[in-house]
């Protein structure tokens, strides 16, 4: 994301964030005639106390610099969570660059005992990229979809989310899925400006999947930790499986994610089973890029 694009993304996300909110939203009084939904830029700059000059500049994406100050009393206006507030200060470039911080992923020899100890309750480490970097017998298990753990890491984990069609036999929720999916993936395209990957898989993806598109119009972001929830899969060899998700933060390396599935009763028995068996007796070897 360079200048230029940043600052048509702030301008996209202020427009988006302005046209959600009705005037009764935030104490104003209700007018009968609008041409289009949502508050006018005068009274956003009227509620966060600023210039309205200033803020059409803002959003227009000109080349101006606010004060943090200034991009609080907006965010108040606008009503935005704490994810879409920390979203609005990297837009608007009062975040720190995270490329020479995040340019190598690795995975430490503890982190990866920790996810191998963790068997048979599926855990895998989820790089800034949605790339698989480790991983223990059970999440290869229902990641890979065969009838025994395989050592081939899956295909980046949102291109084929999107692009493998086998997708939405195994998700029953795979519209929501694929929702949250982008809404993260817009809301972390951000916060890696010098990271030219996530402008070529959004372009991909665009090309490849009409959902994708539909949803990347939408322009939301990520709200409250969306990897983490109820999650439900038909699997081609378990059969029915239910987890609870959890996400943990690598703090060494927060562009890392420690995904956890916490699995149902009826689950975990399918997994143990599984795992106990013969045929899923085998070395899986960790091969971290």
């Amino acid at each position: 994301m360079n200048e230029i694009n940043r600052r048509q993304a702030l301008s996209e996300f202020l427009r988006m964030c302005r046209g959600r909110l009705a005037p009764e939203d935030v104490g104003l009084p209700a007018t009968k005639r609008r041409r289009t939904p949502g508050l006018r830029r005068e009274e956003v700059a009227l509620l966060a106390n600023i210039g309205v000059a200033w803020y059409v500049a803002l959003e227009q994406g000109r080349d101006i610099h606010p004060s943090e100050e200034v991009l609080e009393s907006i965010a108040r206006a606008l009503q935005l969570t704490a994810t879409e507030r920390q979203h609005f200060l990297v837009l608007a470039g009062h975040h720190p660059s995270n490329k020479s911080a995040f340019e190598d992923e690795q995975v430490s020899a503890a982190l990866e005992q920790a996810v191998m100890a963790l068997d048979p309750h599926p855990a895998f480490v989820l790089g800034r990229r949605w790339d698989v970097l480790a991983w223990n017998r059970a999440a290869a298990t229902i990641l890979t979809y065969g009838n025994a753990p395989s050592t081939a890491r899956p295909q980046n984990l949102i291109w084929s989310h999107f692009t493998d069609p086998l997708m939405k036999e195994i998700y029953p929720d795979w519209e929501h899925s694929a929702q949250l999916m982008t809404a993260l993936l817009r809301t972390e395209s951000a916060l890696f400006p010098g990271d030219a990957w996530f402008g070529e898989m959004i372009e991909k993806l665009q090309q490849e999947s009409a959902f994708f598109r539909q949803c990347w119009a939408r322009y939301d972001i990520d709200r409250a930790g969306i990897l983490d929830g109820w999650k439900e899969m038909q699997h081609p060899c378990l059969g029915h499986l239910e987890f609870d998700t959890v996400t943990l933060l690598v703090p060494a390396q927060p562009g890392l994610k420690l995904i956890l599935y916490v699995p149902s009763p009826s689950t975990q028995r399918t997994l143990t089973d599984h795992l106990a068996a013969p045929a899923s007796a085998y070395a899986l070897k960790q091969e971290i890029p």
